[in-house]
């Protein structure tokens, strides 16, 4: 790392603050209670008259996770920038890596405004300024444009990484060169940059102007272009494959087919009418589990399955992995798709008790909750024994493509022997050339 000091300073802010989130439920007048939003005015009241009170120390642990997050990415940047090996370009670079890069730009231009606003809200919780009081001049919706600007970015800080995850495991499994590296590589600094333009969208039941409304709902839309790209990329990609539907590649395919299903709906959520028709529902609800847990946990299990050898120089089970994956995908969408119908019907979110009619929706979901939760019993029993008693992993199971797989399984402390010089693109399934110099071709 460029700053390891800055990183370890940065690393144990993050349990400080998670520290600071439990000791709010310990204080006088319970913890806060204003959503996760923390909207004004309803964040700003307290009726207990402490200074010290449940929402002081949640926003104060929202500040000390922005300043963390942002030393992270200062940090991850400048790595990225400065310390490549030698002879990796940036378009020799993995995708992860760019996936990464660009996932920790968004951070640093979108986490000052959250940071910026959790503290201004501090100050007039604790020393009666008057930010967003409008009976002193103060604007309320400005702390939405202050979280919004960051919040919805903050999907893309870590779906990017997913997808850079996809981009490693189809060329593998696949046996193929990635179609279309480099504009891959360019769409994810384009949806950083759109990720700037899309925050209107979760304000367009807050007094918005219409002509506002219009072009943050175009500018929301445009988000479907690069990923859009990514999405050909992969299929072109395992088109004409030698397809290896391991775990690893199942998950993926799984994580894929969830993500272009949310992001069909969320076209319909960047348009005015429909997104101001089931704003608040359980549409909403719905969209959002299938991005960041459909599609994020998949991609996260394919990972992990896919460097559990190289991690820990053990094999691990591929029928107890195959059942993870069955369950786990058919118990996200019996859980998650039912979410849609409910919110067409007018279920509101964040509710505890609902009408009849919702009922069948509603027991299908909680179906799908209990076999999701039955997932994750295979997936430790896999984990736990196979790091015990698995077979002894090769140094490169998967005959990938990568530095990482240059070495021994697990990796030795020391990573190289000498600094390994790049000669070719990360990605050359059938090329007849190594990927550093003096190394065998891997293929």
């Amino acid at each position: 790392m460029a700053f390891p000091r800055l990183n370890a300073a940065a690393f144990w802010m993050v349990p400080v603050a998670g520290l600071l989130l439990m000791v709010s439920f310990f204080v006088p007048g319970g913890p806060a209670q204003a959503g996760w939003w923390s909207y004004p005015p309803v964040s700003t009241q307290n009726p207990t008259g402490n200074l010290i009170n449940g929402e002081f120390i949640w926003l104060l642990a929202v500040a000390v996770s922005g300043v963390s997050s942002i030393m992270g990415g200062v940090n991850f940047v400048t790595t990225i920038v400065k310390m490549r090996a030698p002879g990796m370009t940036f378009f020799r670079m993995p995708l992860f890596v760019w996936a990464v890069f660009s996932a920790q730009i968004i951070q640093l231009f979108g986490l000052p405004a959250l940071t910026a606003g959790a503290i201004m809200l501090l100050f007039d919780l604790s020393v009666g300024t008057a930010f967003f009081n409008p009976d002193k001049g103060g604007n309320p919706i400005l702390f939405q444009h202050l979280f919004w600007f960051y919040s919805h970015p903050a999907v893309y800080v870590i779906i990017l990484p997913i997808f850079g995850i996809f981009s490693e495991i189809f060329p593998v499994y696949s046996r193929k060169p990635l179609f279309g590296y480099k504009v891959v590589a360019i769409s994810s600094l384009m949806i950083a940059a759109v990720s700037a333009l899309v925050w209107i969208h979760h304000m367009y039941a807050s007094g918005t102007p219409n002509w506002m409304r219009m072009v943050f709902m175009v500018s929301t839309m445009f988000v479907s272009v690069p990923t859009g790209i990514k999405v050909f990329a992969w299929l072109a990609t395992i088109w004409g494959g030698k397809i290896r539907l391991n775990t690893p590649m199942l998950f993926a395919l799984g994580g894929l087919i969830m993500f272009v299903f949310a992001g069909v709906v969320g076209i319909m959520l960047s348009s005015v009418p429909i997104d101001i028709h089931v704003n608040n529902t359980y549409f909403v609800v719905g969209h959002f589990h299938y991005v960041l847990y459909g599609t994020v946990t998949m991609g996260l299990f394919a990972a992990i399955y896919h460097w559990f050898p190289k991690m820990t120089g053990r094999m691990y089970y591929e029928g107890l992995g195959k059942l993870h994956f069955w369950l786990a995908f058919i118990g996200t969408n019996l859980n998650f798709f039912p979410m849609h119908p409910l919110g067409l019907h007018g279920m509101l979110r964040r509710v505890a008790s609902y009408d009849p009619e919702y009922t069948f929706w509603n027991v299908i979901a909680s179906i799908g909750g209990f076999i999701l939760g039955m997932s994750t019993l295979p997936f430790i029993l896999n984990m736990i024994s196979s790091w015990i008693n698995g077979d002894k992993a090769p140094d490169n199971p998967w005959r990938a493509i990568g530095l990482e797989w240059l070495v021994s399984s697990p990796p030795p402390v020391e990573n190289f022997e000498e600094i390994p010089v790049v000669v070719s693109p990360p990605y050359g399934y059938g090329m007849n050339e190594p990927l550093v110099a003096g190394a065998a071709h891997q293929e």
